[in-house]
């Protein structure tokens, strides 16, 4: 497990540089910039290159980008050139509402998919294993910013049940600890549930899976001949070597934490990575894209680490395989 801990570590560094890399290429080679973003009628084109030179969009690509490494190396992440703020601090006013967003999504990925999955694998073909088979490939495959624009139009506007956009209401900070923590989680249930219902839709399917197979495994047949219940071997015996593929899919799901999901952040107005992140491409600010890039990067890696030490914690047997 440590062999396995230092190698992915070592590789950090590496893939990180190479992913911001090669945005930094692509941002930077494709045409306009920040100053062509700016829409200012009072802009002539002297001014123009005047805010070129002012950020360095004048030089070559390469140093352009030695520049731009050598800040990162020294902890320089660089000043946005929209806000005009480190974007240190941007992200760090961003990152903890995508990361209460994202946790929320993955935690009812996990407890939905993994009570339908349950569910369908105690009656096989029954009729919840077909209803939920059907219902679970349609959510999966429903594009984001439709489920997010219907689940606005149903239940904030026509409803009325939730705030169709923002993380708090007006006048939140005048609020009382209790009265402003409810505001947030009555902000919170529609975009966790659209960033979370089509993971859970995965997460059911390959638990299921999973599940139907285990059945027919000797230990689980040992179980039943001890005279044990359908419930307990189920619970008791059949879940947890079943719950390694969820194990890997919330590990490759910790992304989510960190850049959240652009179209759902976008269509709720919710102030964290991903409308960051949005906002930053639109106006070519590219110190906020490049930290993005890389925080991202370093997610998934994480993230993928995160995922083969839970396989190997929940199955022993992985372990031989993890050296």
């Amino acid at each position: 497990m440590r062999r396995l801990v230092a190698r992915r570590l070592l590789l950090l560094a590496p893939m990180v540089w190479l992913v911001a890399t090669l945005t930094f290429a692509v941002v930077v080679a494709a045409p306009g910039s920040y100053a062509d973003a700016v829409d200012h009628p009072g802009l002539d084109a002297a001014q123009r290159e005047a805010l070129r030179a002012r950020y360095g969009l004048d030089q070559p690509l390469h140093r352009q980008y030695l520049s731009w490494l050598g800040a990162v190396l020294r902890g320089d992440l660089g000043v946005s050139f929209v806000t005009k703020e480190p974007v240190t601090r941007l992200l760090g006013r961003a990152l903890p509402p995508t990361l209460l967003l994202g946790g929320a999504a993955l935690l009812l990925d996990f407890l939905l998919g993994v009570a339908v999955a349950v569910a369908a694998a105690r009656r096989p073909h029954g009729w919840f294993d077909r209803v939920s088979t059907v219902v679970g490939l349609g959510v999966a495959g429903l594009p984001s910013f439709w489920v997010a624009g219907l689940a606005v139009l149903v239940f904030a506007l026509l409803l009325g049940w939730f705030p169709a956009s923002h993380m708090l209401s007006a006048g939140a900070d005048r609020m009382s600890g209790g009265a402003r923590l409810a505001d947030l989680l009555h902000h919170l249930v529609l975009p966790a549930a659209c960033l979370g219902l089509a993971g859970a839709a995965g997460t059911a399917r390959y638990l299921r899976a999973a599940l139907l197979d285990i059945r027919s495994e000797r230990f689980i047949l040992a179980a039943r001949a001890r005279g044990l219940s359908e419930r307990r071997v189920l619970w008791v015996h059949t879940l947890r070597p079943a719950l390694l593929p969820a194990i890997t899919l919330l590990g490759l799901s910790l992304p989510v934490l960190v850049s959240g999901s652009v179209v759902i952040e976008t269509v709720f107005s919710w102030p964290g990575v991903g409308l960051a992140l949005l906002r930053a491409a639109q106006a070519r600010d590219l110190p906020v894209i490049m930290a993005i890039t890389m925080l991202g990067a370093v997610a998934v890696l994480v993230g993928s680490l995160i995922a083969d030490l839970g396989y190997a914690a929940a199955d022993p047997r992985a372990r031989e395989d993890l050296r």
